[in-house]
């Protein structure tokens, strides 16, 4: 199985995932979310190449979890085309599509600006309170920051912002978009962007945290205008200057390493 250890910042960081013995304690449907949660984080980080051919057992000692909630966790991230079903010839994490991942942006500013507009009526005291915290450790951690740190706190921000909208539909819809968005920003800040990139994404995370915190519905829907614009860019350089054995691994040997 192509597994890999991507650096962020000049580093590898492991995945925040539970140990074992907590993941023993869990249901059926939270340890199909923690294996959703891993495999998605893997993916995310490029530790399994786009392209990459894997098994369910790959899947299954990659994650630490057993067959029925990696099962679980597979469909899901099929129907949402990160993971391709090939019958009788195991699982293929999806090939990156720069064409199509840019054209999904467009459909992403529209559903970020309905979730913003929601969640600036209906957020409660205890979702502000998580998005202070979020704002706090994107602010201390800005200069040094890995990415795989960052990614943590993008998916709670996401995750509050949606849980404040109210729209449990947007669970299935939006959510994929973002772990589309997460590995391309992952492919781009490993490959182009470095610390620096790194520094200017937070910048536009903050940016519109602190315009939703102060209760400003346009600033903070500018403001995700402007991350989305800021995302739209980097397709500019990754379509000249990224490898595209980093896009699929079947161009070469790097997913059967």
């Amino acid at each position: 199985m192509a597994v890999h250890n991507i650096p962020a910042g000049g580093e590898a960081l492991p995945a925040p995932w539970m140990d074992d013995a907590a993941a023993s304690g869990r249901t059926g449907e939270s340890l199909s979310n923690l294996a959703y949660d891993r495999i998605e984080d893997m993916i995310v980080h490029g530790r399994m190449a786009p392209g990459a051919s894997i098994t369910m057992k790959d899947l299954q000692d990659a994650v630490s979890l057993g067959r029925t909630p990696v099962h679980q966790a597979v469909r899901r991230l099929a129907a949402e085309t990160l993971i391709q079903i090939r019958p009788r010839d195991g699982l293929m994490i999806s090939p990156i599509d720069l064409e199509r991942d840019r054209r999904l942006l467009e459909l992403r500013r529209d559903m970020d600006r309905f979730v913003i507009r929601q969640a600036s009526r209906t957020a409660t005291a205890n979702i502000r309170n998580q998005l202070l915290r979020v704002t706090s450790q994107l602010q201390a951690g800005r200069e040094t920051m890995a990415l795989s740190d960052f990614n943590i706190l993008d998916r709670l921000l996401d995750r509050a912002l949606m849980d404040a909208a109210g729209e449990p539909f947007l669970d299935r819809t939006l959510r994929p978009l973002h772990t589309v968005f997460r590995r391309i920003g992952g492919l781009y800040l490993t490959h182009i962007g470095g610390q620096a990139g790194l520094k200017d994404t937070i910048d536009h995370h903050l940016e519109l945290l602190e315009a939703f915190l102060h209760k400003s519905m346009d600033e903070a829907l500018a403001a995700s205008d402007r991350l989305i614009a800021y995302a739209d860019g980097m397709f500019d350089e990754l379509v000249v200057k990224i490898d595209p054995i980093l896009l699929d691994a079947r161009h070469g040997d790097f997913g059967h390493r």
